[in-house]
Order: structure tokens, then C-alpha cells, then sequence
């Protein structure tokens, strides 16, 4: 589905990805971990075409997407959610849903039926100002409206920073919920969700790729994940 091969990135002259390669197979939920400045949220964004790449390729159902920009790759399915959760907060949950609803060309009745299936405590806030949400109502939000339209592959970045035990278990629920449903590549940091959820495990070290774990046939390899935190 999706394959990156011996990108490099810079931020200016600093050189931040060497040589990194990975791939996404159709309906695989995998893991991208690392230390803090590894690299994770850069690939990320490079991706989804925030940030173009020195050297290498992106490969998407057999064609090169690295020269797209974010419009045309959202427009191709994908959705990238960032670690900044980042809503309209002078706009309702409802008005946000509606916004990504015009943007995919879908009826917003679809979306929200959609949104509703995974997480149907959202309907107890749709009025609410998003602004007024809690970080965890927030990360909600931007994981229902990035399932809006017809998405291929979700870019998710640290979707359990900062929040409580049971708005992780939450997130947990609705991304198990997801899997085999849609492709997924997710930064965490979150061990347990990791180990629970993951079907591949991509290790990023000082922004180089250092290891690849199948989750399934590698139980050695997950134990030792600690490490690379």
C-alpha cells in the first residue's frame, strides 16, 4: 500500500531522517517508536507532505506521492492527526464534523454515524464549543473527523500524550475498533497499547531505522521495546 524508501530529511542543514525506509500493507495497523528527537513526527509530516524529502521515495499503491501536496494527498485518503490536537474552538464538535464532512464530499448524516459507531458518548457533546472540550475529548474528536470521507491511511501522532488512564483506555477501544478497517501508522509512546494493538513495530534511532518487530512471531523483540524509549 504504502512504501517509503531511503528518505532523507533536513530542517535547513540539519539533517534530522538518513536513509529511512518502511512499509504499509493494506488494512495493518503499525507502530512507529523512538526517543524524543528520533525523527517520529518528522516522517510523519513528510508524509503527508508538510515537509518535502532530500533523497528517497514515497510510494503510494504503486505511484510516487512524495512531490504532493497535503490537499492532494487528503483528497487520496489521507488523514494525518497531529500531536498539537488542534480543533476549531470557536466551533461546535458538530460544526467541526461538518467542516471535514464539505471537505471529503460526504453527507454529514454518513460522518456522523460513522463518528457515532466508534465513540457514541461523542453525541453528549456535539453542541459543546470544541474549545471547551478536555485533551481527551479533543483527541476523540480528531480521530472520529479524520474518519470522515473515505480514509485510506490514518498518520496519527502520540494519540494518548498527556491524558488520563481512562481516556486512554478510550482511545485504545476506538483504535482496535479501526483495525483492519483502515490502514494506520501511529507514533506512541505508550507501551501497552503498542503491544496490544500493533501488527508491526518500526524502531526509529537518532533518525535512522534501526529495527522492524512483527508483532505476532516476535514476542522477544516487544519485550525489549523498553529500550528504545
Amino acid at each position: 500500500m504504502l512504501e517509503i524508501r531511503n528518505l532523507d530529511v533536513s530542517y535547513g542543514y540539519a539533517k534530522v531522517l538518513h536513509d529511512v525506509s518502511l512499509n504499509i500493507k493494506t488494512g495493518e495497523m503499525v507502530f512507529l517508536i523512538g526517543r524524543n528527537g528520533a525523527g517520529k513526527t518528522t516522517l510523519l509530516k513528510t508524509i503527508i507532505g508538510l515537509l518535502q524529502p532530500q533523497k528517497g521515495s514515497i510510494v503510494y499503491a504503486g505511484k510516487e506521492i512524495s512531490n504532493l501536496s497535503p490537499e492532494r494527498l487528503y483528497l487520496q485518503g489521507f488523514r494525518y492527526v497531529g500531536q498539537e490536537k488542534k480543533v476549531f474552538g470557536n466551533l461546535t464538535v458538530q460544526e467541526n464534523i461538518e467542516i471535514a464532512a464539505f471537505a471529503s464530499g460526504e453527507p454529514m448524516d454518513v460522518s456522523l454515524k460513522k463518528i457515532t459507531s466508534i465513540y457514541p458518548k461523542i453525541k453528549d457533546f456535539l453542541k459543546t464549543k470544541a474549545g471547551q472540550l478536555s485533551g481527551g475529548q479533543r483527541q476523540i474528536l480528531l480521530v472520529g473527523r479524520a474518519l470522515v470521507g473515505e480514509p485510506k491511511l490514518l498518520l496519527i501522532d502520540e494519540p494518548t500524550q498527556g491524558l488520563a488512564a481512562i481516556v486512554i483506555e478510550e482511545i485504545i477501544h476506538i483504535l482496535d475498533s479501526l483495525k483492519k478497517q483502515v490502514s494506520a501508522l501511529i507514533v506512541e509512546q505508550n507501551l501497552s497499547l503498542v503491544k496490544q494493538l500493533s501488527d508491526r513495530i518500526f524502531l526509529l534511532k537518532e533518525g535512522k531505522m534501526v529495527r522492524e518487530i512483527i508483532s505476532k512471531s516476535e514476542e522477544s523483540g516487544i519485550q525489549d521495546l523498553e529500550g528504545y524509549l
